[in-house]
């Protein structure tokens, strides 16, 4: 496990062992001493401070992991899982926008057509990506890609890592909510197998504009909400220092959305976060792809398009009278 260069608050005293454990070892090298038996016991410590973070993190700081900028990112997956993955670009009416990618590829030898957020790393690419943020024509983009997929019969497999769609006066004036709205339509009666993976953050309509899938997946700490935690402090308590209460009272963490039957499977992460081994959860994901690909495959179209039509139907709960209703 390569230790992340960027920590979060609630990281810092891990880090500062990690550090002693490196000073230790390289005394050890430099000096010629014996320092197994410290060594020994600070991995001890280091191992069971770990555990303790991980097993008591509050819904907060589970987002905080969401968006840390050393995980991986959708294009990541794509060319770890794929192979042959040819980007298309282009809505065909404005631009092509970058925050919202897409292209077929083969996965375990079968084709199909992958659309994503994707986000940026270095600053320049940030600012090309618009940080994950697409503008109407990047749904565009995506439905152009899903309909072609549904005219040849390939599955469509969405990775879903956006704060939300950009919220600017051009967005706006090129109708970002009527773009999202039409693929919620669209996806819903899409004639070809869908799934969706939720890998960092799911904001909103920004999220749901490629997420209407036949199954929906997230990683252990993603998020999937109507809005931000900051956006909805802003709104009921007019701070938005009170995230972590907003965090808390939206229930959006990934063990919430599966008790609510919004997701059907949490995938595993590393201790601590995707960030701390990329190459385990990619190879995660992986796995719970194959399996509900390989399930919803073997659906017949109509049967398929039945099932989706029943997942939205009863998703979510209401109360009358004291009686809870599904």
């Amino acid at each position: 496990m390569v230790r992340p260069l960027h920590t979060l608050e609630f990281e810092k005293p891990l880090r500062e062992l990690e550090k002693r454990l490196e000073q230790l070892n390289q005394q050890s090298v430099e000096k010629h001493l014996d320092l197994s038996a410290d060594i020994a016991r600070l991995e001890k410590l280091i191992d069971k401070t770990r555990r303790d973070i991980c097993s008591a993190l509050t819904t907060w700081q589970r987002v905080q992991i969401a968006r840390h900028p050393q995980r991986p990112h959708a294009l990541d997956y794509i060319h770890e899982i794929f192979t042959g993955f040819q980007e298309f670009h282009g809505d065909r009416h404005f631009h092509d926008d970058q925050a919202l990618i897409g292209g077929p590829a083969f996965f375990e030898g079968q084709a199909l057509m992958v659309v994503a957020h994707q986000k940026g790393r270095e600053t320049k690419e940030k600012i090309s990506r618009n940080f994950g943020m697409p503008h109407p024509e990047g749904y565009r983009k995506a439905l152009r890609l899903m309909k072609m997929a549904e005219k040849f019969g390939l599955p469509v497999i969405a990775f879903i890592d956006t704060p939300g769609a950009f919220p600017g006066v051009g967005a706006e004036e090129r109708h970002v909510a009527e773009a999202i709205a039409v693929n919620l339509r669209e996806m819903a009666m899409l004639k070809t197998p869908t799934l969706a993976v939720v890998i960092g953050e799911g904001g909103s309509g920004g999220a749901l504009g490629i997420g209407v899938a036949d199954r929906v997946l997230i990683l252990e700490n993603s998020y999937y909400s109507v809005i931000s935690p900051e956006g909805c402090a802003a709104i009921l308590w007019k701070d938005a220092a009170a995230a972590g209460r907003a965090a808390e009272a939206l229930r959006l963490n990934a063990q919430n959305l599966s008790e609510f039957k919004i997701v059907e499977e949490v995938i595993p992460e590393p201790l601590g976060g995707a960030h701390n081994d990329p190459g385990q959860t990619i190879a995660s994901v992986r796995t719970a792809l194959k399996k509900h690909l390989a399930e919803i495959r073997a659906l017949p179209v109509e049967e398929l398009l039945n099932l989706r039509y029943e997942r939205y139907r009863h998703l979510g709960a209401y109360e009358e009278a004291g009686v809870t209703k599904s």
